[in-house]
């Protein structure tokens, strides 16, 4: 006998992990740990773990990195299907200034926007290889 579907579903209570696969496990470490400024957890051969924020229950929110040399499994995703346009990441709106001034002095092509609807102020950037990385704030006058 069939079991039946039901609509009761687990309570999403935040994000858990954003995992990459990489090229160049050693800049990518470099650039999330310097540029970002994300804890390293910790670093095994082929992969990196940072801390993003602490989670629900004990979890903790994770970026992982993975070398894709590792794996056969790790190969490139097609550009023409992968649907990662960026990762964000939360800072307060008073760091939002000076970490716009920091990025662009470390030589990073910084672009801004502001989001109206969620009135979000916004920083993107790229990562060594290419991923959009958002910084973003609350702001009440956006």
């Amino acid at each position: 006998m069939a079991t039946a579907i039901t609509n009761v579903r687990a309570s999403v209570r935040g994000l858990g992990e954003i995992a990459l696969r990489v090229n160049n496990l050693d800049a990518m470490q470099k650039f999330y740990e310097e540029v970002i400024g994300l804890p390293l957890m910790t670093r095994v051969p082929n992969c990196a773990f940072f801390k993003i924020a602490d989670g629900y229950g004990g979890h903790t929110q994770v970026l992982a990195l993975f070398d894709r040399s590792a794996s056969p499994s790790y190969s490139a995703p097609d550009a023409k299907t992968s649907t990662i346009d960026h990762i964000a990441f939360e800072i307060p709106l008073a760091e939002f200034e000076t970490e716009l001034k920091r990025l662009r002095a470390l030589g990073l092509e910084v672009e801004t926007a502001e989001h109206a609807w969620v009135h979000w102020r916004s920083l993107y950037a790229a990562d060594p290889e290419g991923n959009r990385v958002e910084f973003v704030c609350y702001d009440s006058s956006v």
